[in-house]
């Protein structure tokens, strides 16, 4: 069975900042007609920074859609045109203010492909040096350091929810 789907119609319902969300009207595999809700994101970029062999650079901040303070990895949106390679550089700057000399791709994520088109690109960067953080107006976070075993004990009983982190964690510690 082919599982593809045609778009036939779509209209942009909301343009924002940060997203637009679009309605579109497309015919199913089977014939049907049916609606997709899309969420159009330029997408992002996660750090899993490794200070040493067992400390891994963490932050924390308050996110305003789940009203909780959340610990995750450094992380950010990519600007428009820009290239991920570049964004996890300045992003890790930006939120821990520190640099990496050693960067290794993790691939990435869809992050919620039911209804957003958003790809967050993973890394990991190693060797690092401390040159002042510089967060965004408008952000307000802490940068932390956490003992590898302490992160996968936050993970194991529930404090680290956050999926970007998760896959992140899972991808740059198993490699």
């Amino acid at each position: 069975m082919k599982y593809e789907e045609k778009k036939l119609t779509s209209e942009c319902v909301y343009d924002g900042r940060i997203m637009t969300v679009e309605k579109d009207e497309v015919e199913l595999a089977n014939g049907r007609k049916s609606f997709r809700e899309v969420v159009r994101h330029s997408g992002g970029v996660v750090v899993l920074a490794l200070k040493d062999a067992e400390t891994i650079l963490m932050v924390k901040q308050f996110r305003y859609p789940i009203s909780e303070t959340v610990l995750e990895v450094p992380a950010g949106k990519l600007e428009k045109g820009e290239n991920p390679d570049d964004a996890c550089k300045r992003e890790l700057e930006e939120e821990t203010g520190y640099q990496a000399s050693k960067w290794t791709p993790l691939g990435y994520i869809n992050t919620s492909p039911g209804f957003c088109d958003e790809k967050l690109y993973l890394y990991k960067a190693e060797n690092l040096t401390f040159v002042g953080e510089h967060p965004d107006e408008g952000e307000i976070l802490s940068a932390i350091e956490m003992k590898i075993s302490d992160v996968k004990d936050k993970i194991k009983n529930g404090e680290i929810n956050d999926a970007k982190t998760l896959c992140a964690i899972l991808r740059g510690l198993s490699l």
